[in-house]
């Protein structure tokens, strides 16, 4: 699965020429499955057809699709399904590497430790909005993109990769609310509260 796959991976941003960049180090699955996944975007609104909003989400894989919730915070997920469903994954917290001096800017002075543990906190803090979706996240020559991890970020150990329910599902009826789709990195201390 794509969401597990994710973890370890370093995501880039590039502003004003500077790089900003942390490894993924939580995600959760939102997807087309058998049964439409009532807690995804695509298959929840509209039933299951792409509205404005959700159009990036049913493809092409590789892009980013970026909304607003709650009239305050920007969502940051990676299409990843065929073209044509709604399939994509939420970068939920990410381990800081580069550009911190940046991110604690755009966070309004918080710790490093606080700068990226949640999707609403790293959107801020590498200043990812809706100018970004749709964005191309395969292409290293873009303004964000996943790259492999720089030698000296060790090497992630699948027996770390804990999985457990998605967060912030709200009403969203069973068996949806209890899906295991959310994966984090155990005892990783950039993970979401």
């Amino acid at each position: 699965m794509v969401a597990q796959e994710l973890l370890g991976k370093q995501l880039v941003r590039c502003i004003n020429g500077r790089s900003l960049s942390g490894i993924v180090v939580e995600t959760e699955a939102y997807c087309d499955a058998d049964v439409p996944d009532l807690a995804c975007h695509g298959d929840r609104a509209n039933k299951g057809r792409p509205t404005e909003r959700t159009a990036v989400m049913f493809g092409p894989p590789g892009h980013a699709y970026v909304y607003f919730t709650y009239g305050v915070h920007w969502m940051f997920n990676v299409v990843t399904g065929k073209e044509g469903e709604a399939n994509a994954v939420l970068i939920r917290a990410l381990e800081p590497v580069t550009g911190l001096d940046v991110m604690i800017e755009n966070r309004n002075g918080r710790s490093p430790l606080e700068l990226t543990n949640g999707p609403a906190k790293l959107a801020q803090a590498l200043a990812i909005d809706k100018s970004l979706n749709g964005a191309n996240l395969c292409a290293a020559d873009g303004v964000i993109w996943f790259a492999e991890p720089s030698a000296d970020v060790p090497t992630l150990d699948p027996n770390q990769v804990l999985t457990g329910p998605r967060i912030g599902m709200g009403k969203t009826p069973e068996p949806w609310y209890s899906m295991p789709w959310r994966y984090w990195l155990a005892g990783n201390p950039y993970v979401s509260k």
